[in-house]
């Protein structure tokens, strides 16, 4: 058992599980680590991988404004990004496009959320549905595809149509046209941010992909500041797995991170940061079904994307337990290779960051204290605080 588990452990001992831990001081080291490697370019937030405000707190102060190093937050709903203004936040950026025209009416009548949110757009659809729900004026950023294309194999995700200045031009027009004031661009590299670097190949996908975003990204901006006037307040780039190369290409006024702060077990295989894991679940072992063999309660807590072995929760202590191939991880009860007595408990991290949170509503808070690790807080996550955002 790590330091870490130990930690988690001896705080929680009088807490029944299933449960969620968040260990404090590993979370401020990444966050501490992430300021580092973005290098004085600013950070903003993702909450999806956060769905906390507690946390969001912690990284950007309690009315959610930050500093000049970290601030603002992407959200990933319209309706959390309104949520998000009314505790304080000044600055949200939607890291997706939206068509839900309730929130753009909402938004629309919100003078603070006009200012504060601004909306993700790639397509004149989206611009037309905004408008007819009467938000012409809102602040709009438009999202850059940054896949690979080598010849007829795309590497990256499957996001946004524009792929340069030229689409970007004609968008941006359109949108200037309708009354849309549009203040920067955004290019997720999900092949460099999100894929770790164990995976066979991707080292060249990864030099190859930020090679061939240099240019496009200052012609882009060049292009906005062209057609608004204004030189963009916002050049998005990066995630957690690629903070210090985004935050040092040319034309990128802020990077994003958030799964940093948690370090999943996807995030187990990257070379340009040295893991800290802050977030763990504890389950209880319930049956004894043979020898060898540990059931605990719960623990189908399967991160999204392709299925696959990674996408399964990663045991973490006591150490030594594997998952049966037939059963995997279950919706009601885990079946492991291993030996835990009935009545003891096992911890697990997520394969991926904030999905923990839709799992459990409230995350114990565990610091280091002069009589030990023990439970400082206790943080509603977005479900404990009856928040479902999608």
């Amino acid at each position: 058992m790590s330091d870490v588990t130990a930690a988690i452990e001896a705080a929680t001992s009088d807490l029944d599980a299933p449960l969620a831990a968040l260990h404090l001081p590993s979370l401020r080291a990444n966050l501490a680590d992430l300021r580092r490697r973005a290098a004085g370019t600013r950070i903003r937030i993702a909450s999806k991988s956060v769905r906390s405000r507690g946390v969001l707190r912690e990284a950007l102060g309690e009315g959610l404004r930050g500093d000049g190093a970290v601030r603002g937050i992407m959200a990933y709903s319209l309706s959390e990004a309104l949520w998000l203004v009314e505790s304080g936040c000044d600055d949200v950026l939607l890291g997706y496009p939206t068509v839900d025209r309730a929130a753009l009416a909402a938004l629309a009548a919100d003078e603070a959320a006009l200012a504060a949110i601004t909306l993700m757009v790639d397509d004149v659809r989206q611009l037309e549905i905004a408008r007819d729900a009467g938000a012409t004026g809102a602040r709009m950023c438009v999202d850059v595809d940054c896949s690979l294309r080598l010849g007829p194999v795309h590497l990256g995700v499957r996001r946004s149509p524009l792929r340069d200045s030229a689409d970007v031009e004609r968008l941006v027009r359109q949108a200037v046209g309708m009354g849309f004031r549009v203040v920067g661009a955004m290019f997720y590299e999900a092949q460099v941010a999100g894929v770790p670097d164990n995976v066979r190949g991707i080292g060249p996908v990864k030099r190859l992909s930020m090679r061939r975003l240099v240019a496009i990204r200052v012609a882009v901006a060049e292009t906005i500041e062209r057609l608004t006037g204004s030189a963009p307040e916002i050049i998005n780039s990066g995630g957690s797995g690629s903070v210090a190369q985004s935050a040092a290409a040319p034309a990128v006024t802020e990077v994003t991170a958030g799964s940093g702060l948690y370090v999943p077990g996807l995030f187990d295989h990257y070379r340009t940061f040295t893991p800290r894991p802050s977030l763990f679940f504890a389950l209880p072992a319930v049956r004894t079904p043979a020898q060898g063999l540990t059931t605990f309660l719960y623990g189908g807590y399967v991160a999204s994307g392709v299925p696959g072995l990674d996408r399964l929760p990663v045991p973490v202590a006591p150490t030594g337990l594997r998952f049966l191939g037939r059963e995997g991880a279950g919706e009601v009860q885990t079946p492991m290779r291993g030996e835990v007595a009935i009545g003891n408990r096992a911890w697990w991290r997520h394969a991926k960051a904030g999905e923990l949170c839709e799992r459990f509503d409230t995350l114990h808070v565990v610091d280091d204290t002069a009589e030990g690790p023990a439970v400082v807080e206790s943080w509603p996550t977005y479900r404990g605080e009856g928040k479902c955002f999608g």
